[in-house]
């Protein structure tokens, strides 16, 4: 490891880059302490860069998630591809994420050549989910990845246990600039809570469906508003949302027989956004279709992208 050690205190920025799956988010969440972005077992799960504050005595690392690089097939991937790259040329260490579980393809190639072209900042090959395989198989991965990449700091990590999460938070921070704190010590996200909702309701509505879904889903929150005449001991906030696919087969996927899917999803979602506001809630969920949205640029852009 190369990271230099020094009494000053750091801040700066890092961004988490990998191939969509490679369990970015599940990373950002356990380094931080927080579910700050969500998680899903679908691909390109992640579509707004969040920020996840870790704070130490003698460092401030804010990170940065961004959607996973990859070869788009939509006016949508080549928009969340430019967010990635944009990201890059701002951050002060990258991480990027290759999963144990699954051999090195051609995406992992592809980001690896986009990287080398960050000729001044400092790459951390992070090999995720090694809670996943036989150390044996562990090794040989470390190996592979080595062989791809051009990097002095390769470290195996498991989200889910926590293995050597703190020692990827000290190499990550080791090449931070020396600087002040850039945020209060009790904040570990400056993403909106708006956001944060939608996507809420995105990750609970992405459970168990089909594989083509996930891209079709976009969430805006229409409006919160706290409940009048409620007591001020138990106060209560009314949650609107619109929930838009871009067929009606898929609103029927989303809704349910009988509504009991969409019942499922605002349960789940319901307690997630009470956790993160810290208040009882009512959440109002709507589905609504939007034609082909992924390759319309007036309706992305209506949806927030």
């Amino acid at each position: 490891m190369t990271a230099k050690k020094s009494t000053a205190h750091r801040s700066g920025f890092a961004c988490l880059v990998g191939r969509p799956n490679a369990g970015k988010s599940t990373l950002t969440n356990a380094l931080v302490g927080e579910k700050i972005a969500i998680t899903s077992d679908r691909p390109q799960t992640t579509r707004h860069t969040i920020r996840g504050i870790i704070h130490r005595p003698d460092a401030q690392l804010v990170l940065v998630d961004t959607p996973g690089l990859h070869r788009p097939r939509t006016l949508l991937g080549e928009r969340l591809n430019d967010l990635v790259r944009e990201t890059l040329l701002e951050v002060d260490v990258v991480g990027f994420c290759l999963p144990a579980d699954e051999k090195i393809g051609p995406g992992d190639k592809f980001i690896a050549a986009e990287l080398k072209e960050l000729r001044r900042t400092p790459i951390v090959a992070i090999v995720t989910k090694a809670d996943k395989v036989k150390p044996q198989r562990l090794a040989e991965h470390l190996l592979e990845v080595q062989e791809l990449m051009e990097s002095n700091d390769i470290i195996p990590v498991s989200a889910v246990d926590g293995f050597q999460v703190d020692a990827l938070t000290d190499v990550l921070m080791g090449h931070l600039p020396e600087g002040p704190r850039m945020y209060p010590d009790d904040e570990l996200t400056d993403e909106p809570e708006n956001v944060m909702i939608a996507e809420l309701v995105r990750e609970a509505a992405l459970e168990g469906v089909r594989d083509e879904l996930p891209h079709s889903l976009a969430v805006v929150v229409e409006e919160v508003s706290e409940r009048e005449g409620r007591p001020a001991s138990a106060p209560l906030l009314d949650v609107h949302v619109l929930l838009y696919v871009e067929r009606d087969s898929q609103k029927a996927i989303v809704i349910g027989r009988g509504g009991s899917r969409l019942r499922e999803v605002g349960t789940k979602a319901r307690k997630e956004i009470e956790a993160l506001l810290g208040t009882r809630i009512h959440l109002d969920i709507r589905v609504k279709v939007a034609k082909d949205w992924q390759r319309d640029p007036k309706q992305m852009q209506r949806l927030g992208f």
